[in-house]
């Protein structure tokens, strides 16, 4: 990858976006991960305005250290950057109190997991619309266009989407050059969704490489039964992930009313 005239293609492109929207700048959600970290480097340099917002809930201390650290790289870098703290766990805790017990905690912490997600794109919503900025994605090819691994109207819910022809490899290549704090380079891959320290391999049961391997044989028209042993196993899970998050990577369905109905 040409990775500096990557880096340049993505900050035109924004800048030529912004223009065109009449947009003044930018907002994000920083996580203390590697996608937060070069999709708002990108878009600090535009020299357009940049609003960061930390929005911990229940956030392991590691993951918000990185947030900060990496918030407090670009204000000094960049003179358009600022930055908005805000504590969603009491507004999560208060939903979760606001809604129904369920006999069995474990059926929901996925739905809590989502709901997490939800709460911070409201709040980059709520800022945006107080400011006039566009709130910029932070998901990569191999999370937004393989397996689907993102929250539908959380951290799904973007404006525009700067590094989503991106593999999560590529990414990295880009934040090397782009210096970003080394604490994010080498932090395992997480959403922080949960509360722990689960990874994202934890839970898709592959590494990123595998998977972005995965989608390179499902582009070509490989087959699961073409494979063995773990290479069997990752192009399973690559499969089963993509068609079930199908909904996640199409349009709405509309239903649409034969004209002789009307």
């Amino acid at each position: 990858m040409k990775t500096e005239k990557v880096i340049d293609h993505i900050v035109d492109w924004l800048k030529d976006y912004a223009d065109k929207a009449g947009i003044k700048g930018f907002i994000i959600g920083i996580s203390g991960g590697i996608d937060s970290a070069v999709t708002s480097t990108l878009c600090a340099k535009t020299g357009l305005d940049l609003l960061c917002l930390e929005m911990p809930i229940h956030q392991a201390e590691s993951q918000e250290t990185r947030a900060s650290h990496h918030i407090d790289w670009l204000i000094g870098n960049f003179d358009n950057v600022k930055r908005q703290a805000v504590d969603l766990t009491p507004v999560f805790d208060s939903l979760i109190a606001a809604l129904p017990a369920v006999k069995n905690e474990e059926d929901r912490f996925m739905s809590l997991a989502n709901t997490r997600a939800r709460l911070r794109m409201t709040t980059l919503y709520y800022f945006a619309a107080l400011n006039g900025y566009l709130v910029a994605g932070t998901g990569n090819k191999v999370e937004d266009f393989g397996v689907g691994f993102y929250t539908k109207y959380g951290d799904g819910g973007v404006d525009l989407s700067p590094i989503a022809d991106l593999m999560k490899t590529e990414v990295y290549e880009i934040a090397r050059f782009l210096g970003v704090n080394q604490d994010i380079v080498i932090a395992p891959p997480t959403d922080g969704l949960w509360g722990d320290d689960r990874t994202d391999e934890d839970q898709i049961g592959a590494s990123y490489p595998e998977l972005e391997w995965a989608m390179k044989m499902n582009d070509e028209g490989r087959t699961v039964s073409e494979f063995s042993d773990r290479k069997k196993q990752i192009f399973s899970i690559f499969k089963r992930l993509n068609a079930a998050n199908q909904h996640k990577m199409q349009p709405i369905p509309v239903c649409t009313i034969p004209n002789d109905l009307k």
